[in-house]
């Protein structure tokens, strides 16, 4: 099993602080009539935004965030870790296409779907991708880290869809538009932190099992839960 590193904790927990202070700092510095709960985050990085410089920062930098955690998160699996790495680059892509002072960009908004929806899917891959945590054909098989468990990545995926789809509401119908973008985006910028957390906590408890000469037998390994199970007929 592969450990997780400190900087991998640090940088996860960075991309939601990078996100609601650079959108605080860069609303600070708007006109008046910006409005955050109808006024999205992107108008912060458009082309008439005053210091665009903030908000630009901010995105690129959460979207090396995501780079990082997908670069070194190998209990995920690479599907997720794909996933994850496309929503950093669209994120970055984001202030490429910026917005334009009067009507939308169809670059833009092709990014910034991207993103979110990659973001939003990765929980799901991970989830799929790892073992169940309970089998009653193998019981002495371990329990994968919480955050990788089926139900937990399934249902974080279909809580963040729900958010996107309140998103796309508003966007085609509603008055809160800002509101809704900032809410999906800190819920999906928090989820690779508790991944990380709990692939962390993982790597330890199996660590200490594997040094504890304890158990059923003196110098048995206990199963790595970051890794699946080899089916039987894959023994021989």
């Amino acid at each position: 099993m592969r450990p997780v590193p400190n900087w991998a904790v640090a940088t996860a927990a960075a991309a939601p602080v990078l996100l609601v202070a650079g959108w605080t700092v860069a609303e600070a510095r708007q006109p008046a009539g910006y409005d955050p709960i109808r006024d999205t985050i992107s108008e912060l990085a458009g082309q008439d935004a005053t210091d665009a410089w903030i908000m630009v920062v901010a995105l690129v930098l959460l979207g090396c965030c995501y780079l990082s955690v997908a670069a070194v998160l190998h209990a995920a699996g690479l599907p997720s870790r794909f996933l994850l790495a496309i929503g950093g680059v669209a994120t970055i892509a984001l202030v490429a296409f910026p917005r334009p002072p009067v009507g939308g960009s169809v670059s833009h908004g092709v990014a910034a779907t991207v993103a979110v929806l990659a973001l939003v899917l990765w929980p799901a891959g991970s989830a799929l991708r790892l073992p169940r945590g309970h089998d009653t054909a193998h019981p002495t098989r371990p329990e994968p880290p919480w955050a990788f468990r089926r139900a937990v990545g399934l249902s974080t995926t279909l809580v963040l869809l729900a958010l996107f789809g309140w998103c796309a509401f508003e966007v085609t119908s509603g008055s809160r538009t800002g509101l809704a973008e900032r809410v999906t985006a800190v819920a999906v910028s928090l989820w690779p932190l508790l991944a990380v957390v709990s692939a962390r906590r993982a790597h330890l408890a199996w660590s200490v099992g594997a040094a504890t000469p304890t158990g059923p037998a003196v110098g048995v390994v206990p199963p790595d839960p970051l890794r699946p199970t080899q089916r039987p007929d894959r023994l021989a």
